[in-house]
């Protein structure tokens, strides 16, 4: 059949002039990326596993319990996440995916950092403003129905093959819910609190920072949950760049025909899968 549009070709160039433009950003973009990766995987790698658990469950058992943490109450409500946390990290380090399980960690890490830095500021704009709205919407809906192997397309090509392209599309992969979830609290906002806050002269951003977000930090706090857990599922997409982690592992194990190492490392992403959705949700609980 003959084509009518060839709309690729002039994607194909847009993309290309793009890279010989802005290749000085690039190539910031894919250093300051780098360093930030590298700095807080040596970072997470430094700390000895006894003391990294430790950190992990004590934040469980406050996100968990909060005030009622050094009471029995408190200990029985936290008592079934910490026990998960000791028994699946434990697994992780004892079955030798440690240092595999701390790259995870990293890459998930800064993607949420970043989708989070983009999300919530795009949210309160979206929230805010009519005709951003209008706009923000259909690319959101283009962003979360776009297969996720498509994104790794042009992350190469601007990026090369490493942490850097795994990262960039994680992000844009993980960046829809902070935006929705942040629009979406602060328009539930009941419209007599903030009037009530006009009323007493608070000026536009206060009401902002000191009404809109704080009620609305619930659901933000959703919104990060669902950051974290596509992250995660990215990792193995990601790995198809060459970005490490228990991602690589899982397509190492598929290359090779492994099913004990693809076995391992998947599970290894469950586990850390899990104990990072159970601490969020309950800061999100806790806000509400």
């Amino acid at each position: 059949m003959n084509r009518i549009i060839d709309l690729g070709k002039y994607i194909e160039i847009g993309i290309n002039a793009l890279e010989e433009n802005l290749s000085f950003l690039w190539g910031a973009i894919d250093d300051g990326i780098s360093w930030t990766v590298d700095s807080m995987n040596d970072v997470l790698l430094s700390i000895p596993f006894g003391v990294f658990l430790l950190v992990v469950v004590v934040l469980a058992w406050y996100a968990k319990s909060g005030k009622l943490m050094f009471k029995r109450e408190g200990l029985k409500k936290a008592l079934g996440l910490v026990s998960f946390i000791i028994i699946g990290l434990g697994l992780i380090y004892a079955m030798g995916y440690w240092r595999d399980a701390m790259h995870t960690t990293t890459l998930v890490l800064v993607s949420t950092f970043i989708a989070l830095i983009l999300g919530i500021p795009f949210g309160i704009l979206a929230a805010k403003n009519r005709t951003a709205d209008v706009i923000i919407k259909p690319v959101l809906d283009f962003m979360q129905t776009m297969p996720a192997f498509v994104y790794l397309i042009p992350a190469i090509f601007f990026f090369s093959v490493g942490n850097t392209p795994g990262i960039v599309a994680t992000v844009i992969f993980s960046l829809p819910p902070a935006v929705r979830l942040t629009s979406l609290g602060i328009r539930s906002v009941p419209g007599d609190v903030v009037e009530a806050g006009r009323a007493f002269g608070a000026t536009e951003k206060q009401i902002l920072y000191k009404i809109e977000l704080p009620l609305a930090m619930p659901t933000i706090l959703t919104g990060v949950n669902q950051v974290i857990l596509l992250a995660l599922s990215m990792v193995v997409i990601a790995s198809m760049v060459g970005a490490k982690g228990l991602g690589s592992v899982v397509y190492q194990g598929i290359q090779q025909n492994d099913i004990a190492k693809g076995f391992e490392s998947g599970l290894g992403i469950v586990i850390l899968a899990i104990i990072l959705d159970r601490i969020t949700q309950s800061f999100a609980n806790k806000k509400g």
